[in-house]
């Protein structure tokens, strides 16, 4: 049997998981600390942000506002706004980060691998010619080449700029 080996995630296996009671992402949404929880935008029925334990760099979770285990417990004004959100951060995401293109998913329940089956949420994840290289294949490390709070500043400053 292969084994993928993905370290970095036992902190949040470890510790993030369960030291938060509740709903993660009801929670930072409640907790209007945009900038400490690395949201880039709320709507009337969704948010983004970025995943604090990225599969590469820049990658970005929409959620919707209400908390729901799956698309079809959503209105149909709920899931556009979410859809809207997706097409808005992705107009960031290439101001910023010139990606080659870009992996989007929804898993829907524990099974399908999603981390917080019960509050449904959409990946987006930029990716570029090249960016699997031999480091995961050698070293079992993924090297993710910017920080969060550098990348958070990066999508602020496109944000603002789009808004003029």
């Amino acid at each position: 049997m292969d084994k993928l080996w993905a370290p970095w995630r036992v902190t949040y296996v470890t510790q993030v998981a369960r030291k938060k009671k509740g709903c993660v992402f009801c929670h930072i949404l409640k907790e209007k600390k945009d900038k400490k929880h690395f949201i880039i935008k709320r709507t009337k029925h969704a948010f983004s942000v970025l995943n604090i334990y990225p599969y590469n760099n820049g990658h970005v979770m929409i959620i919707p506002n209400r908390h729901v285990a799956d698309l079809s417990d959503l209105s149909r004004t709920e899931r556009e706004g979410l859809m809207d959100l997706l097409q808005e951060t992705k107009v960031l995401l290439d101001k910023t980060m010139h990606a080659d293109g870009y992996n989007i998913g929804i898993n829907l329940g524990k099974t399908a691998g999603a981390g917080f089956p019960k509050h449904v949420h959409i990946h987006m994840v930029p990716r570029w010619q090249g960016d699997v290289n031999f480091m995961p294949v050698t070293g079992n490390t993924k090297v993710i080449s910017q920080s969060l709070e550098a990348l958070y500043q990066h999508l602020s400053k496109a944000r603002k700029a789009l808004r003029k």
